[in-house]
């Protein structure tokens, strides 16, 4: 808990007696003033707290800020409701007290502990169409997998054997086959990440989503009837625009629908389905793989299958409250709300909980730039701003530091390239699709613990105790290369430690990167943010499509395994010391998370952690629990009471 003669600590129970004494009419402008205070930490929390900007704020005065935003908003009909949901944003902990609940409402307030997972199939329905969305990705990342072994010979573009040999075309052919299939993450990172955020912000993320799923639906059938190499590479040029959206968006639209207290588990449904998708892509590999020459033509076609429920059922699911909220359609925001949480109740204390922290947020990013309002919405403005405003600057290198280390894990040059690697290794192309196969499955079926885990252990847990076990499996499979070719422990050890690497994946870092992204940045910077952190993400993805073939050749099996195994190691580190803790924050209680300095946190894990975790697990002595860097911002007044 920060000390009491802390500068920095905001008490807003004085600013509202204060204002009081000033101006007896009430008039809205003290709580305005109050939000705005509060936020002024998110520059530099050295206090370290979780603020609730309605804290201290007397009930009289309250109930007429609820009473002026129900008028300006037309919400006049529910105004009740709201004044009870702002009592209860006020004072999340102690809702038996709130002399205006009823019984059953505070029942329902009780269930969203007691019976977390309890909501409308709305809300499900919309977690599940997203992961409709998640399992394109997969799939269209996997097409090409299986298509590599026989596309580049179709157009004179193989890369290994004797022809490209005696020609002296091979080296040449592993750069052509490495673009074709990184061209939809060069697409991606360069362009439909960036067109992601105008898209969002003028068709909303529904919109988004049904334009990513049309080029998901056209460009699969594109690359199916294709007549040369170039012509794949331009369809997976469109394929990338399609995919970008979907990915900017998809997690986003999740996480800001979903409750703070199961967000983790229904936002990473966004992976889970990414690793269902990818293990479909190999099952339609080995479906078709005894068509003939046009096996290649299915296995990049068969992606459309998805995107076709996608499109249609995004129709039905409401909009985002947040962007309704951000875009002053605050009532059709409270509809969409009442759609997906259990009680009109809960859906006024998130519309008025959302409304409040925004205006904060505005305020805040207004003061520091001096500036009228409507100067922040320019997109170049909004990009220079991930890098100068220091909370969106934390959440920026949070984010794009674990999407650089989904990349640099390792993990996908299975993915990209696992028939290729394996045939390398000894496998028949029917046995490599079959392994392959397996390892679709194995990504699948070891994400759904992550459902149970991410919001009970936290994200930090699970991407610090996988990471270790990344490294060791990965280098393992690298050495096993050294085995005899064709013996069998060669080709059975190279598959075991594939899976156990993929065990270990599947429950951490898989979910946790776009998780951490999509609800790491405020929500005015959360479009071009998580545009920001695809990018990354699939920057890398192009750079490790493009660059493996080539390594594999330079360096062989076991340097390339080797070094990415390294890259576990170094993500590890970087993990360790700079990113936070996001578990059960509601998306406007991060602002203050992240306000915390980079330095600050690097200091509490290396002089407060790290020595408290040696001395109970290495030397087990009893230490008590582990050392809290937050404390919960408590007014004055209430400090008072306690005492």
């Amino acid at each position: 808990m920060a000390s009491k003669d802390s500068k920095d600590a905001v008490d807003l129970t004085d600013i509202v007696r204060a204002e009081h004494s000033e101006n007896g009419n009430h008039d809205g402008d003290v709580i305005k003033q109050a939000h705005r205070t509060s936020v002024e930490a998110m520059d530099r929390n050295e206090p370290k707290e979780i603020h609730n900007p309605l804290a201290g704020i007397p009930k009289a005065q309250l109930f007429q800020d609820v009473e002026s935003y129900a008028v300006e908003h037309h919400l006049t009909e529910v105004v009740d409701l709201l004044k009870k949901g702002a009592l209860v944003s006020q004072s999340p902990n102690d809702i038996d007290s709130i002399e205006e609940l009823t019984d059953d409402e505070r029942r329902v307030l009780h269930e969203e502990k007691t019976r977390k997972w309890h909501h409308p199939r709305t809300l499900y329905y919309l977690i599940a169409l997203n992961s409709v969305g998640a399992a394109i990705q997969g799939w269209d990342q996997t097409g090409s997998n299986g298509a590599n072994l026989s596309f580049p010979q179709e157009f004179g573009i193989a890369d290994s054997g004797a022809e490209c040999e005696a020609l002296g075309t091979c080296e040449r052919n592993s750069w052509i086959v490495g673009a074709i299939n990184a061209a939809p993450y060069i697409a991606l990172c360069l362009f439909a990440c960036w067109l992601s955020d105008p898209v969002n912000h003028y068709l909303g993320r529904r919109g988004a989503i049904f334009l990513g799923a049309i080029f998901s639906l056209i460009a699969p059938i594109g690359q199916a009837v294709s007549q040369s190499w170039g012509g794949i590479l331009a369809c997976r040029v469109l394929l990338g625009l399609g995919m970008g959206l979907k990915e900017v968006t998809v997690p986003v639209f999740s996480a800001e629908n979903a409750p703070a207290n199961i967000r983790g588990a229904l936002v990473m449904s966004w992976q889970m389905w990414v690793a269902f998708g990818i293990m479909l892509g190999f099952s339609a590999n080995l479906v078709v793989v005894n068509t003939g020459s046009i096996a290649w033509r299915l296995q990049l076609g068969s992606a459309f299958i998805p995107a076709v429920p996608l499109l249609l059922g995004i129709y039905f699911v409401p909009e985002s409250a947040r962007w309704l909220i951000k875009k002053g359609q605050h009532a059709k925001a409270y509809r969409s709300l009442c759609r997906v949480r259990n009680s009109h109740l809960q859906a006024a204390r998130d519309l008025y909980t959302i409304h409040v922290q925004i205006e904060a947020e505005k305020a805040l990013f207004l003061q520091r730039k001096g500036s009228k309002e409507g100067r922040s919405s320019s997109f170049f403005r909004r990009a220079i701003e991930l890098f100068t405003i220091p909370r969106v600057r934390r959440a920026t290198q949070a984010s794009g530091i674990i999407m650089i280390a989904q990349q640099m894990c390792g993990l996908n040059v299975v993915a990209f390239y696992s028939s290729t690697i394996f045939v390398n290794a000894g496998f028949s192309n029917i046995v490599a699709l079959l392994v392959s196969w397996g390892f679709g499955m194995t990504m699948f079926v070891f994400a759904i613990p992550a459902l149970y885990t991410i919001d009970r252990w936290g994200r930090r847990n699970l991407l610090l105790s996988t990471f270790p076990n990344m490294f060791w499996t990965l280098l393992a499979t690298g050495l096993s290369f050294y085995l005899p070719e064709g013996s069998t422990a060669r080709i059975g050890l190279i598959a075991f430690f594939i899976f156990l690497f993929t065990a270990f994946y599947s429950p951490g870092e898989g979910p946790c990167a776009f998780v951490y992204s999509a609800e790491a940045f405020p929500l005015s910077h959360r479009e071009i943010g998580m545009s920001f952190a695809v990018a990354t993400n699939n920057f890398w993805a192009a750079v490790l499509s493009l660059t493996f073939p080539r390594m594999l050749r330079s360096f062989g099996a076991t340097g390339s395994f080797g070094f990415y195994a390294a890259m576990n190691v170094v993500a590890l580190s970087l993990i360790f010391l700079v990113l936070p803790e996001t578990k059960e924050r509601s998306l406007e209680e991060l602002d203050h998370v992240f306000a915390v300095p980079t330095t600050r946190h690097a200091s509490y894990q290396l002089f407060e952690v790290l020595p408290w975790w040696f001395r109970r697990f290495v030397l087990f002595r009893r230490v008590g629990r582990c050392p809290e860097l937050y404390g919960s911002h408590q007014s004055r007044a209430e400090k008072e009471e306690v005492a």
